[in-house]
């Protein structure tokens, strides 16, 4: 159509999805373009770990949207091509081949990549990260004819890995630098009833230590810690943090924390360009500058950019939530600090509570809660 505005969606993941999704919704009748480097339609990453990785649900049950949804809407797809760049003053996107796309506004939502594991042996065969749908195919494959498998980090992710692994009938062991489980998001109190979760179901959990090296002839077949342990490894899957894929900005749009920085309406310093969910640092009118890995904030983000770049100026002020589910328990938070004063209700012990944390001033700013209802 002569005239109309083109927008283009860096990243077809679960916010960039929800993003496009949005704007069919909202009227938006012009050019929409989604550029994705996976293979695959956007999809939701909550299921890589627990349900997908089991088996028990089907890769077009964590679709975003269905399959025929992206034609039908008039959403031009462009998968498993990777943008190189974003020029956000000649507005244009450059992919990895080289073909340039012009656009009126852009959103960028390109998420976040695994951190790289850098020890003796890490190329062996056996050895996973989990961040795509293929990752937790050839996880899932792999654990069919294993027996043993080791965990490395016991973060979310590694946590509900290993609890997925262990669920599929292989002896789980995991290791972990710090002192007990999750201990970045939840700190020690809260990590250790997760701890004690897991080690009630059979799990051997490794504390305070950390991968020296990776031992096998052609696939891994040991796993040894600097403080001395060697764990026999028929799978290991690693999962040691990430980083926010934010190198397709200029260096002036980077925050500190490596995301790609926003102010509240989620528009970045460059005029018509956007960036929602992982890799967006933006600022919150109560907990300041954050960035948030988790599916509802991807969600609502998306929804929240997909607004601003049809004209909304609205502050983008969710409290955060997330959840994860570990064998039989459910574990929710709201909010992003887990310092402070906590107070309690309900019992640690018993492993049913609402745990709140308060500022200096008395002020609550995150909730954390397992199995309270």
């Amino acid at each position: 159509m002569p005239g109309a505005r083109t927008f283009v969606i860096v990243g077809a993941s679960l916010a960039g999805g929800t993003a496009a999704a949005t704007l069919r919704q909202e009227g938006f009748d012009g050019r929409l373009v989604m550029i994705g480097d996976e293979p695959s339609l956007p999809y939701e990453r909550p299921g890589l770990s627990k349900d997908y990785l089991r088996g028990t649900i089907s890769r077009d049950q964590l679709l975003v949207r269905p399959a025929e949804w992206w034609e039908a809407h008039g959403v031009e797809a462009r998968l498993g091509a990777r943008a190189q760049s974003l020029d956000p003053r000649e507005r244009t996107v450059t992919l990895a081949d080289g073909q340039r796309i012009a656009f009126d506004r852009a959103l960028v939502a390109t998420g976040v990549r695994n951190r790289a594991f850098d020890v003796p042996g890490a190329d062996l065969a056996g050895i996973f990260q989990l961040r795509t749908v293929g990752d937790a195919d050839a996880i899932h494959r792999a654990a069919a004819g294993a027996a043993r498998a080791v965990v490395v980090g016991m973060g979310f992710i590694g946590a509900e890995v290993a609890a997925s692994l262990h669920a599929m009938g292989l002896e789980v062991t995991v290791v972990e630098l710090f002192e007990t489980a999750l201990y970045r998001v939840l700190g020690p109190r809260l990590g250790r009833v997760l701890e004690e979760i897991h080690r009630d179901h059979g799990v051997d959990l490794v504390f305070r230590d950390t991968v020296e090296r990776f031992e096998g002839s052609a696939a891994a077949e040991r796993v040894v810690t600097r403080g001395g342990r060697a764990i026999d490894a028929d799978l290991v899957v690693v999962g040691v943090g990430t980083q926010p894929n934010a190198e397709i900005l200029h260096a002036e749009a980077i925050a500190a924390n490596g995301g790609i920085r926003t102010g509240p309406s989620l528009e970045t310093p460059f005029p018509g360009v956007f960036a929602a969910g992982d890799v967006a640092s933006h600022d919150h009118p109560v907990f300041g500058t954050v960035r948030v890995e988790h599916f509802d904030n991807a969600i609502k983000m998306g929804e929240h950019a997909a607004r601003a770049m049809l004209g909304a100026t609205d502050t983008f002020d969710d409290p955060h939530w997330f959840w994860s589910d570990q064998w039989e328990h459910q574990i929710q938070m709201a909010g992003v600090a887990t310092t402070g004063r906590m107070i309690v209700r309900g019992s640690l012990e018993a492993r049913s509570f609402a745990a709140f944390f308060l500022d200096e001033r008395g002020i609550l700013r995150a909730c954390v809660s397992v199995d309270w209802k």
